[in-house]
């Protein structure tokens, strides 16, 4: 279940033990733990799921690969000043100013995938990259190919929080390694963020950690939840055409999307001590499971909490970013993107009929869409398009099953 947990679904508890964690779904409970990082300390945001074998560690050792606490596996006095540089990096004046190019860009893409013969990967043309280019105009990032970048990223989210194979994290832990090593080369005498921290005083690691955080949760997120969120609108009858018109508020929709389609849909922290949680006991050094996705769903916060129902009140108090002191801090970077995108595909998605609908793979908190491919509308009907788009779909490793 934990692993696949936005397909849960019917009632859950408050508060339970699940595989010797302790799971947590209730809004006001997980802000409650967020916003209390000395009990609930998040120490072990980073630590990957499946214990690594000797061999993977000896691979990452091997490329120097290090991650100190930094920002969010950062409880220590170091956090405040390194968050600081990474929110000014990110600060929405820059964010907004970014807005007409972003949506010049998207507006290209769209009439690309117009313009295309057959069935498009919104996906892999539109939304994989997109986040990427906005990041680097943000942040000075390594001179690396997109496909690398987005190869490291992806493999880092497997192989922290997805249930692999021994052989499996060696293959992982030498592309996350051999990027690292990119990672720090950069770090030592590149411009920037990185440049920022150094001349603050901070180690070299903590600079590397900083710059490799802010790939993974900086970008590889948000293109996850553009997928999802363009998704959602295509299966959602009419909600494309009321975009478009003008009927629906466009924020009203992103922020929607966030509380029902999160991309991260748990996060972890660790008891710092005895306590007790909805009258449960817990130890310290327990693992805590914040679901996210389900306190999206909280009855007590929103009034149909299974329904996309855009503007609905409680909408926007989903806790998609987090809560506390190790809140998003490139929230609003997310925001203005899934906005910029929502905007400039209603038209195409108001008359495409989805022919494959995003697979996402085992992973305790990330979604991880593989592709999210549609027919235009000028292409006519498609044959048998109920069994396309229900019927299971296949990753590379064989896998199947949808991602809801």
């Amino acid at each position: 279940m934990l692993f696949r947990t936005w397909e849960a679904a019917g009632p859950v508890a408050d508060v339970a033990f699940v595989d010797g964690h302790l799971v947590v779904t209730r809004h006001a409970l997980v802000k409650r733990i967020l916003a209390d990082p000395d009990l609930f300390r998040p120490d072990n945001a980073l630590d990957a799921v499946s214990p690594m074998p000797v061999a993977a560690l000896r691979v990452l050792a091997g490329h120097g690969f290090r991650l100190p606490p930094t920002l969010a596996n950062n409880h220590g006095a170091s956090h405040p000043a390194i968050r600081s540089a990474t929110a000014a990096a990110l600060h929405p004046a820059r964010v907004a100013a970014l807005r007409p190019w972003l949506t010049s860009v998207v507006a290209g893409r769209v009439e690309r995938l117009r313009a295309a013969s057959g069935p498009v990967d919104l996906y892999a043309d539109l939304a994989a990259d997109l986040p990427l280019l906005v990041l680097a105009r943000l942040v000075d990032l390594p001179p690396a190919p997109t496909a690398v970048v987005k190869e490291f990223t992806r493999a880092a989210l497997e192989l922290f929080w997805a249930p692999v194979s021994g052989e499996r994290q060696l293959a992982l832990a030498d592309i996350v390694g051999r990027f690292h090593a990119q990672l720090r080369d950069f770090a030592a005498t590149g411009p920037g963020l990185a440049a920022q921290l150094r001349a603050a005083g901070h180690p070299l690691d903590v600079v590397v950690g900083a710059l490799f955080f802010l790939l993974v949760a900086g970008q590889e997120t948000t293109s996850q939840f553009l997928t999802l969120l363009m998704h959602r609108i295509a299966a959602t009858p009419g909600l494309a055409a009321s975009i478009r018109d003008g009927h629906v508020r466009v924020d009203d929709v992103v922020e929607e999307g966030l509380r029902l389609d999160p991309p991260i849909v748990t996060w972890r922290r660790v008891t710092a001590r005895d306590t007790v949680v909805a009258d449960l006991p817990v130890p310290a050094g327990t693992s805590v499971v914040l679901w996210l996705a389900r306190a999206g769903r909280d009855p007590e916060v929103v009034a149909a909490p299974e329904e996309f129902h855009p503007g609905q009140p409680g909408s926007r108090r989903h806790l998609s970013f987090g809560a506390g002191a190790h809140r998003c801090v490139g929230a609003q970077l997310s925001r203005m993107e899934a906005a910029v995108v929502v905007a400039g595909t209603a038209d195409l998605l108001a008359g495409a009929e989805v022919v494959r609908a995003p697979w996402c793979p085992d992973n305790l908190s990330f979604r991880m869409p593989d592709s999210f491919v549609v027919r235009t509308a000028k292409e006519g009907p498609l044959v048998n398009a109920e069994a396309l788009t229900r019927g299971p779909s296949f990753s590379a490793s064989g896998r199947s099953g949808g991602c809801r």
